[in-house]
């Protein structure tokens, strides 16, 4: 590949940030907002509180300028279920609604988009009593607050996204706190895809729902996705990736578009006596469904060699993006081409390109990335900056690949990394900064929750002005 004739970026690009309702918002428990999973676990050691995170619920307004002044086409957040329904179905929430109206607003004031996720990783803790993903009414309980959503949002909301990375709830739901298992659960596979069964089939319905009841707007899946390289050129190793590959990104994906389960992943549920229970009309629910593009958020590949049978797994740390084995099938290793940050996530801007043209050649779907980013640990300095050249070079790596991957024919819609402000990671704090906007708090204690703007800040803007065109550091 030459790369000499670069597309330009598309002249409607939406370019922006993400966050999430339970990570940025606070007030998890204020103005009639009732408890999600998130805010009832075990909090991981030394990681802050959520009734504070970056309050944003009270500075939403702030934020927003700054993001506009950074010159964002379009805002990705998420709305707190729980905030517009406190039991999860049932009575709605006043406060919520009015809440997410004056957000919506706020956005569109300052003539950004919102592209709005309807759940991130945070179940009402009232249906986790009832069963949670397990109970197949959780799929009337999805639809009814879509339902909700769409009645009072979808006036002025054209973008949204189902779940967030349903493949992470699926593969490492107790890492991030959502994965509720049943006492007594004799087949924990069966159940995570008896479940993972339940959201697809309640995404379906929805999309559906979004195309009748708003015909003008466009709805779509947010996995998380990364293209999983083979160890080395064994055919043993090769299949490991086919195989991780389908149970890490093309089962969520192939059941979105196609509705259809992809092979693979049906004969490993086989295999384990754990295929889910499929009532009859299920299967035609989910082919009517009909994304209108795909979202899905990068950080890295993965690299994975054959399994033995007979293995047995350690206490290594395994997250969204790291570590994991399958006995008999893949084993996740380290890749000695890739550099790692400080919380040991590989770095892999090609990859991003990779996952790109893989994404496209088997989807044909418009794309848009809802999450890339940099976590590290930032500093600021006593005149209020935050010199984070780092995370400026991470972005401009991976902007750089997604202008190679649309100059390849890819059909991309815009780059949302994470996170618009600091908030608090899934797992590792407010200390694991992601942010364009510094928040001046810490996992110990809240501070002054002052926003700074960092050096990426700054870089940010100029390569949104030029849209896309200029990467280069800052004078």
């Amino acid at each position: 590949m030459l790369d000499k004739n670069l597309k330009p970026f598309p002249k409607d690009f939406f370019w922006g940030a993400s966050t999430s309702a339970y990570q940025v918002e606070g007030a998890n428990l204020s103005d009639g907002k009732g408890p999600s999973c998130q805010d009832v676990k075990e909090l991981p050691a030394g990681t802050a509180s959520l009734d504070i995170c970056a309050d944003h619920y009270h500075r939403f307004e702030e934020d927003i300028a700054l993001m506009a002044e950074m010159g964002f086409k379009m805002y990705r957040f998420s709305i707190a279920w729980t905030r517009i329904l406190p039991q999860g179905t049932g009575e709605v929430n006043q406060a919520g609604i009015d809440h997410y109206n004056k957000v919506i607003d706020c956005c569109l004031a300052h003539g950004i988009e919102p592209l709005v996720t309807m759940f991130h990783f945070d179940m009402p803790d009232a249906l986790d009593q009832r069963g949670s993903w397990g109970n197949r009414e959780s799929v009337d309980w999805f639809v009814e607050y879509a339902k909700v959503l769409f009645e009072n949002f979808g006036d002025r909301v054209k973008y949204w996204l189902t779940i967030n990375e349903q493949n992470m709830l699926t593969l490492v739901g107790p890492v991030i706190g959502t994965m509720h298992i049943p006492e007594g659960c004799t087949n924990v596979i069966k159940e995570t895809y008896q479940q993972n069964h339940h959201m697809l089939l309640a995404q379906a319905k929805v999309m559906k729902m979004c195309h009748e009841m708003l015909p003008e707007a466009k709805i779509a899946p947010a996995p998380n996705i990364s293209l999983v390289y083979p160890a080395s050129c064994k055919p043993e190793d090769i299949q490991a990736a086919q195989e991780f590959n389908a149970m890490r990104n093309w089962i969520y994906l192939d059941m979105a578009v196609y509705g259809v389960y992809n092979n693979l992943i049906w004969r490993y549920l086989e295999e384990h006596d754990a295929t889910p229970d499929i009532e009859p009309g299920d299967m035609d629910i989910m082919k009517a469904a009909h994304p209108d593009f795909i979202g899905f958020n990068y950080y890295n590949t993965s690299t994975v060699q054959k399994c033995p049978a007979d293995f047995a797994a350690g206490d290594g740390k395994v997250d969204q993006q790291k570590g994991g084995a399958e006995a008999g099938y893949f084993m996740n290793v380290s890749n000695p081409n890739l550099p790692k940050t400080e919380f040991g996530w590989e770095i892999d801007p090609m990859g991003y390109r990779n996952t790109m043209r893989e994404m496209y050649s088997r989807y044909h779907l418009p794309m848009i990335t809802t999450e890339n980013g940099l976590g590290a640990y930032d500093t600021l300095t006593e005149d209020g900056k935050v010199h984070d050249q780092y995370r400026i070079k991470y972005l401009r790596d991976h902007i750089e690949q997604l202008q190679l991957a649309i100059s390849d024919g890819v059909e991309m819609m815009g780059y949302l990394p994470w996170s618009a402000l600091d908030l608090v990671s899934t797992h590792e704090g407010i200390r694991k900064r992601y942010g364009f906007i510094y928040v001046d708090t810490t996992d110990e204690k809240v501070g002054t929750l002052d926003r700074y703007r960092k050096d990426s800040f700054y870089w940010y803007k100029k390569v949104i002005a030029s849209n896309g065109a200029d990467l280069s550091d800052l004078a």
